[in-house]
């Protein structure tokens, strides 16, 4: 289950929704690009592999695409899948490849709809044709969707995907308790992301003026502190910083929640029926502003521009006014519940019976059949990889166009270290180590084969790979019972 590294973990989460709802019946194994990928699977007792995303510069980009698709092939290999999932904006051509090199593999395209207008529609058609199927997570906001998904028939659309369920929720008092938060004062989650300048701003203008109000505790999930080291939070806030995973388990404990309006975010909060002031963001592909505008009209939720400062303000007030509060969460309880990740888990399932794929295949051969007798299998081989390298090329050029961070000439040389252990990997990343995870107890083969593709991409002996991996089963992740073992 492939994720790329959007600006957030909004992917991720996603993916790791979908896989708790597989595993009764399969062995879903997450493959992802996001700096949070060993949390949030660890947390949530999933089999996973961390993979470095082009933007980590770890290698030279036109490197990286073959060294995504070797090590998808090597996975693919080592846990004989018979099923790749992709979710992310655009498809990388190394996954494709992957696929070319695996046919026999199913290849699901999960594309989230509500995309802003920008340059990756333009390659829509391209994409799409090169998936086997396409499923769209839902959105609560569907209707407000006027981006260059809305009116594509190439997907089966599900009901939102969410994480939150009403039998791992804790109650208020359940919450509070355990997140160790003042049970005399009102609490509020903060949830805005820092990093990016723009965002310190807005994180340091929504915690000063939170600091104005009394009786009230500031809930974050990380030190606010900006790329020097600087605390963003004004002196006198009542501060709390808590680390848990998933988050949505114990939103009982808020008041109130001041966060952006990006997926994950608007599909647990409103089936948690959390007051919520949402502050859209306008980075990435997301049209946050558009799902942010439909729960303001349908009595959902507050929201407001992150350039109004003194709207902000007042705003604030109105999500701690108790009245409004009550209105809130009337309104989000006749919201249908959000099945999507069940939905979609079932239909990985439906296609995870071989009789099915089976099917499957015999369909597809049939359309290549009919393709040769136009084509020589070499002049249809060539118009594949064709639209590959064109795939390829046009997503280099955007990524340099349009760069989630500033770019970069060099590329680092720093060690390369193979670990499979979460807190061995964390330390690697920590000292800035090039990090080769490696799947909890895969095989010596795997292994060998792992050290041949990072010896091709980072251009280096295998002497110099600083060895951590984990052999052995024990402490590894157990399966169940109904999968099989690698």
């Amino acid at each position: 289950m492939a994720t790329s590294n959007g600006v957030g973990a909004g992917h991720l989460i996603r993916t790791a929704a979908i896989a708790r709802e597989l595993l009764p019946y399969a062995r879903p194994i997450i493959f992802s690009m996001a700096n949070s990928a060993l949390e949030v699977s660890e947390a949530l007792g999933l089999e996973h592999e961390y993979v470095p995303g082009r933007d980590k510069v770890w290698m030279p980009r036109w490197r990286w695409d073959r060294y995504l698709r070797d090590r998808l092939i090597s996975l693919i290999d080592e846990t004989d899948a018979r099923i790749i999932t992709f979710d992310g904006v655009v498809p990388y051509p190394g996954i494709l490849a992957a696929k070319f090199r695996r046919p026999k593999v199913s290849l699901i395209w999960i594309r989230r709809g509500m995309w802003r207008s920008q340059p990756q529609g333009m390659a829509l058609n391209l994409q799409s044709k090169l998936m086997d199927y396409i499923i769209e997570p839902g959105d609560i906001a569907r209707d407000y969707d006027s981006g260059p998904t809305r009116n594509r028939e190439d997907a089966v659309i599900t009901s939102p995907v969410t994480h939150h369920s009403a039998k791992n929720s804790f109650n208020r008092l359940e919450a509070k308790k355990f997140l160790k938060l003042n049970s005399k004062k009102r609490c509020v989650l903060v949830q805005l992301g820092v990093g990016e300048s723009d965002m310190n701003d807005r994180v340091s203008k929504i915690l000063e003026i939170l600091s104005r109000f009394s009786n009230l505790q500031v809930v974050m999930v990380r030190e606010p502190k900006n790329q020097d080291g600087v605390n963003l939070a004004p002196p006198g806030l009542d501060l709390k910083i808590v680390r848990y995973f998933p988050m949505v388990d114990v939103l009982a404990a808020f008041d109130g929640i001041i966060c952006a309006s990006g997926y994950n975010s608007v599909h647990e909060i409103i089936p948690a029926r959390i007051p919520t002031l949402f502050i859209p963001n306008s980075r990435g592909t997301d049209d946050q502003r558009a799902r942010a505008k439909w729960c303001v009209e349908s009595g959902l939720a507050l929201m407001v521009d992150d350039s109004n400062w003194r709207e902000i303000e007042i705003m604030i007030e109105r999500l701690l006014n108790p009245g409004v509060r009550k209105v809130l969460q009337k309104n989000c309880s006749y919201i249908e519940p959000m099945t999507g990740g069940r939905e979609i888990a079932e239909i990985i399932r439906i296609l995870l019976n071989e009789n099915v794929t089976s099917l499957v295949l015999k369909r597809i051969r049939h359309k290549r059949i009919l393709a040769q007798s136009r084509f020589e299998r070499g002049v249809s081989d060539l118009i594949r990889r064709c639209m590959s390298h064109l795939l390829r090329t046009a997503s280099i050029i955007f990524r340099f166009l349009f760069p989630h961070h500033p770019f970069r000439k060099n590329v680092t040389s720093s060690p390369v270290v193979f670990a499979s252990s979460k807190i061995r990997s964390n330390k690697s990343l920590k000292r800035g180590y090039r990090l080769e995870h490696v799947l909890m107890g895969s095989s010596d083969i795997y292994l060998s084969s792992r050290k041949k593709i990072a010896q091709k991409a980072y251009q280096v002996s295998s002497l110099a790979f600083n060895d951590e991996v984990y052999r052995g089963r024990e402490g590894s992740i157990a399966l169940n019972s109904s999968t099989r073992s690698a």
